[in-house]
């Protein structure tokens, strides 16, 4: 997530028991038992999957192994890559999918017509569809999460009295949402299929189905649907999720600010962020336009003016903030909004192993300062035979519309519990969540609300999550909070107030559990700070911070993607020394002198490489991969001087200044080999 449209006041004022403070129990337990910080670091650093509930990693000699050296610090407007890796862009920033848009234009003079049928702005999460199996030819769905308005127009955006124009709304508009790109390669070059029946635009104005408890309800019933059984688009999209019968998930997340109630706002709308002057991008000041059409603009403005619903857009507002499924291989298919899985700031939605005769898990972070981990759990048990359907959407009403929304609670013992989002669940003060809120729906509209009020722990920022291919052990990165003061408490796992750095926490449990066990899997640092803050022992070659996008790919190599905040100055160590970059390791493969697990610590850590350095300014983040793991593509979002343009290599630094373009980024390695061994 950008920092550009992150939301940085500190919505959860509920006094629920910070992460930080269990931490420090955890370790002080731990010092106890062992005597001395140092012997605690290092206790904490070897627990072990199999400690932490998990599986067996499985026979070293049989894991995979990293075959790159760890780059080293990086800061300048190009891609930097391994020795025997080559790197090329595709699907850059308004790249026509079809014959109906117009070439990108470097003046940025597309219309929103063209922004429609082309590549929207500032790609994230992403995923790989292979067709009939391929490595050479899939589809390739692209998360665009917000947009930046001084590059998306020719000189950034204008207003007249007040009021934005309608054809520039409608072009930011486009510009949002998500993208299937139909790509093949030829030879060993990537490119998207232009025509091809594939090709789709995923915008904030598509309608979109609404599914699961929410869907029908007065909360959702507005002009546009009467019914309350559609909405129109999805907003900010940035981690992404799969399941297991082949579609593809995509997280909303900081969609709250775009929405406006200057009137008084319900408990729902303060929790989640609803601005309460202008919406972030002020679609709402083109209301009125005489092209509008069906309140596209108004929409955005939730103040209550009529007697209901129905007769203003006070509803609109709780369309979004939902996990959202899309079926690429069926393109008259329509996207659904799976109510069920709680609605708050999605970071993505990764599934744990699916066992036949079990329930699904679908877990989530909820990306803010002091917020929540979910855990999704179905109410049909998983049938293989769902995996082969071509029904998908319909497969995923079975699984994603009835079940049970989790919040998680850390306690000091590396323990944790899964709390239910049910009308029966007890909250702190003894009432049932059912008295407090109402039914499942009013729950599931308050989620953020509903996790406060049965005592769920308190975050860093949860974002991207990742489940291992073959233990099921899941990972979740923290990606930071800097508004971690002495009155939220300390963090003695991670003892900095300002906690700049962040790091990684996993967790094993099952699905028809609700009871689990957690640990740390790396802590964020420079490599010259102290070893009180350098817990890993991080180095030079893979100091990091603001860890965000985090994936498996299926040999069990885990990919680490940072976003250090370098597009707002860079202001911590790590950002001074590196832009932003994407690591690997193989957790399998990391053990300690007692072989009880793999966690990075002071002797193990050579083990986590650098793999990728982007360009100055940009995040880096979505993660895909062919099956035959010969391709690996990742997003640059938000660049400042990039990519090169009319070159034949456009990942190289430009010759002078250019509008910044985000883009997909293919790797490759030059003998066609399989990518990072």
């Amino acid at each position: 997530m950008s920092k550009s449209i992150s939301d940085k006041v500190v919505r959860n004022t509920d006094g629920n028991t910070p992460f930080s403070t269990i931490l420090e129990a955890n370790m002080s337990r731990r010092l106890v038992m062992r005597g001395s910080l140092g012997s605690a670091l290092a206790l904490f650093a070897g627990a072990s999957i199999s400690a932490c509930g998990g599986g067996s990693d499985g026979d070293d000699d049989k894991a995979v192994k990293l075959g790159f050296a760890s780059l080293p610090n990086s800061m300048t407007d190009a891609c930097v890559v391994p020795a025997g890796y080559v790197a090329s862009v595709i699907g850059a920033w308004g790249t026509p999918l079809n014959d109906q848009a117009a070439p990108w234009s470097n003046e940025g003079r597309n219309t929103s017509q063209d922004l429609l049928h082309s590549t929207g702005m500032h790609h994230d999460g992403m995923h790989y569809f292979p067709l009939a199996g391929s490595s050479s030819e899939g589809l390739l769905v692209v998360n665009h999460e917000y947009i930046d308005e001084k590059a998306l127009h020719p000189n950034g955006p204008t207003s007249v009295d007040g009021k934005r124009p309608a054809e520039e709304v409608r072009k930011e508009v486009n510009a949002h949402g998500v993208a299937v790109m139909h790509v093949r390669k030829e030879g060993s070059k990537w490119e998207i299929i232009q025509n091809s029946r594939y090709n789709r635009r995923f915008t904030s104005a598509t309608p979109m189905n609404l599914s699961g408890p929410v869907a029908g309800t007065d909360w959702v019933k507005t002009p546009f649907s009467t019914t309350g059984s559609q909405v129109r688009g999805t907003n900010n999209n940035c981690g992404n999720g799969t399941t297991p019968w082949g579609t593809y998930i995509t997280a909303e997340e900081n969609w709250a600010a775009c929405f406006v109630n200057t009137g008084e706002q319900t408990a729902a709308q303060k929790r989640v962020g609803v601005q309460a002057k202008l919406g972030r991008y002020q679609w709402e000041t083109a209301a009125g336009d005489a092209s509008e059409q069906q309140g596209e603009f108004a929409r955005f403005n939730i103040t209550a003016t009529g007697a209901d619903g129905l007769q203003d857009w006070r509803n609109e507002v709780n369309g979004f903030g939902y996990l959202v499924e899309i079926d690429p291989y069926d393109p008259s298919s329509t996207a659904t909004k799976r109510t069920a899985m709680g609605r708050f700031a999605h970071e993505g939605a990764a599934y744990g192993i699916p066992v036949a005769g079990k329930p699904l898990a679908f877990y989530s972070g909820d990306d803010s300062r002091f917020e929540y981990i979910y855990r999704f759990v179905s109410e049909a048990l998983w049938d293989p035979k769902d995996a082969a359907r071509s029904d998908r959407i319909a497969v995923g009403n079975k699984y994603l519309d009835k079940g049970t929304l989790y919040v998680a609670r850390f306690d000091a013992e590396g323990k944790g519990e899964w709390l239910a989002l049910t009308p029966a669940t007890k909250g702190k003060d003894g009432r049932s969540l059912g008295e407090a809120f109402g039914n499942i729906d009013a729950i599931l509209i308050n989620t953020r609300g509903a996790a406060d009020f049965v005592g769920a722990t308190p975050m860093d920022r949860p974002e991207w999550t990742a489940v291992h291919p073959s233990n099921g052990d899941v990972y979740l990165t923290l990606t930071n909070n800097t508004s971690r003061n002495a009155e939220r408490g300390t963090n003695a796992a991670n003892p900095r107030l300002n906690n700049v750095n962040g790091h990684i926490v996993r967790w094993h449990d099952d699905a028809g559990a609700n009871t689990f066990r957690w640990d740390i899997f790396v802590f964020g640092s420079d490599a010259a700070s102290n070893a009180d803050t350098n817990r890993s022992g991080l180095t030079e070659l893979n100091q990091l911070a603001s860890p965000d996008g985090i994936a498996f790919d299926d040999r069990g190599i885990l990919w680490i993607q940072t976003d250090n905040g370098i597009d707002g100055g860079r202001n911590n160590a790590v950002a001074k020394a590196t832009n932003d970059q994407m690591l690997a390791v193989v957790p399998g493969a990391l053990k300690d002198a007692k072989g009880t697990g793999p966690v990075i610590n002071a002797g193990n850590q050579a083990e986590l490489r650098r793999f990728f350095v982007g360009p100055n300014e940009a995040e880096i983040t979505g993660f895909a991969y062919t099956p035959d793991h010969t391709s690996i593509f990742l997003n640059i979002q938000h660049p400042v001087n990039w990519p090169a343009y009319g070159t034949a290599d456009a990942t190289r630094t430009p010759d002078s200044k250019v509008r910044p373009r985000s883009s997909t980024v293919v790797i490759q390695k030059a003998d066609g080999g399989p990518i990072g061994v």
